[in-house]
């Protein structure tokens, strides 16, 4: 019988058919079948079979080298998620180098972009051949990182002098982090600001931006402002200093201020017949009783002005309910917009990525049982959903008339049409990045590289 060898919980992977010098594999044979990160699938005939020719990112935390791959599929699957979506898999059978051993497995095309590892290694590739010891690490082959930024040199994107930087609070951010996948893959410059770390030199000879004790941020062609809103008037004040120095801003500080403020916004649409769910705003509370009788009464949604990512926005039952929390809030002296609840939505609503103009991706978020919202922070769950023309329409309107190149536009169906709830200027990339698999990170950088007239090579 033959000696069994030990794996450790990773091990390196080299397929040098698809062209993959090596990838980090998680050693589970937990799981059956084996699966490695694929985006951009594209099948076609070859030699009479089918065949698929797929976009591999093999390092981890990095998406700025992209491999193309190609092979004959085995097999179509189809997959359901722990939310419940279908999904079809393409699989094929391809040579893996694992150490000095040499042998054919099946791998199922997944996109793995949000996992810790581009590759999962299942029991059925492992059965006969190995045990696996979860202790150890990398015991058929190990891979320093200057061997690995040997092995990728070559795919490495040229640099093509063009300067970004990226104004936002936490550079660990999946949005954040992303922006800086996407820009290094297209071979741009793109370095991380903080908000807070950067200071202004206003003067009309020489105005500046300076960071961190005095370097000079004076040459920078484009900035992707990513403002939290505790930040929004000094991000602002930033933004408006970067457009005088003649550098391009994504979102202008003027879109962006006007987003913020849910009331302005909200008069904005209205003047413009954007259709939005019928609401109030009053200063006394001797209105507040008329105040829920206008938004036709209980149940009915109370936002803060400020509100994002849910929080501050509350479901009053009854309205006696609603009188109480009004009149709570007015008391400390807080500015709430009174809303009316759409029941018919079922707490759906509908998030629309709007990129220079186009809508170019849209998912559908499913509020948790017991939870009237559905944002993905509150415990909402993603899908991808195909939008009316209607919607697309409202969808394009709301950015145009804020301005904005980059928006999240969220919008709920009604008995009376789509409604518009919402637009935010710093739209989350990860859940609908994750819903429907497109590079919305790219998209935004291909925005500025068209705004200045770039042409990447």
């Amino acid at each position: 019988m033959k000696e069994l060898k030990i794996l450790g919980s990773e091990e390196w992977c080299i397929f040098e058919e698809l062209g993959i010098p090596a990838i980090k594999a998680r050693v589970d044979s937990g799981a059956k079948t084996s699966s490695i990160q694929a985006t951009n699938f594209k099948v076609f005939m070859k030699h009479a079979e089918e065949w698929v020719r797929f976009e591999v990112h093999p390092l981890q935390d990095n998406r700025s080298i992209a491999l193309t791959c190609e092979a004959r599929m085995v097999d179509r699957r189809t997959v359901k998620s722990s939310s419940g979506i279908s999904e079809e898999r393409f699989v094929i059978r391809t040579p893996v180098k694992l150490g000095a051993e040499k042998f054919e497995i099946e791998l199922t095309l997944a996109n793995r972009d949000t996992m810790e590892y581009r590759m999962l290694l299942g029991r059925e590739a492992l059965t006969e051949r190995y045990l696996v010891n979860p202790a150890e690490s990398c015991t058929q082959m190990d891979i320093s990182d200057e061997e690995l930024n040997r092995k990728y040199a070559a795919y490495q994107k040229k640099k093509t002098g063009l300067k970004i930087a990226l104004l936002a609070s936490n550079p660990q951010l999946y949005s954040n982090k992303r922006l800086m996948e996407a820009a290094q893959a297209r071979g741009h410059e793109i370095v991380f600001l903080n908000v807070e770390l950067a200071y202004m030199k206003l003067d009309a000879n020489s105005p500046q931006i300076r960071y961190r004790g005095g370097n000079i941020l004076n040459e920078f062609d484009a900035i992707i402002p990513r403002i939290k809103p505790s930040v929004t008037f000094y991000g602002c004040a930033l933004i408006r200093q970067f457009d005088n120095l003649g550098v391009y801003c994504l979102n202008s500080a003027e879109a962006i201020t006007q987003s913020r403020d849910k009331l302005f916004a909200s008069q904005l649409f209205a003047r413009h017949d954007i259709h939005i769910p019928i609401t109030g705003f009053a200063k006394s509370p001797n209105d507040t009783k008329d105040l829920i009788k206008m938004v036709n009464g209980a149940p009915l949604i109370i936002k803060l002005l400020e509100s994002t990512q849910g929080k501050g926005v509350v479901l009053a039952e009854t309205n006696k309910a609603a009188e109480s929390v009004i009149n709570a809030f007015k008391s400390v002296q807080t500015n709430i917009l009174v809303q009316e609840f759409i029941k018919e939505a079922n707490g759906q609503d509908i998030r629309c990525f709007v990129v220079n103009g186009k809508v170019v991706a849209s998912m559908q978020r499913q509020a948790e049982k017991g939870e009237f919202r559905a944002n993905l922070h509150q415990g909402g769950k993603a899908s991808i959903i195909k939008i009316t023309a209607e919607e697309r329409k409202l969808a394009l309107k709301a950015a145009r008339v804020l301005n904005l190149a980059v928006a999240g536009v969220d919008i709920i169906r009604s008995n009376r049409g789509p409604l518009l709830l919402e637009v935010n200027s710093s739209p989350g990339l990860e859940g609908i990045e994750n819903a429907t698999g497109k590079d919305i990170a790219g998209s935004m950088i291909m925005a500025i590289e068209k705004k200045l007239k770039f042409h990447a090579d």
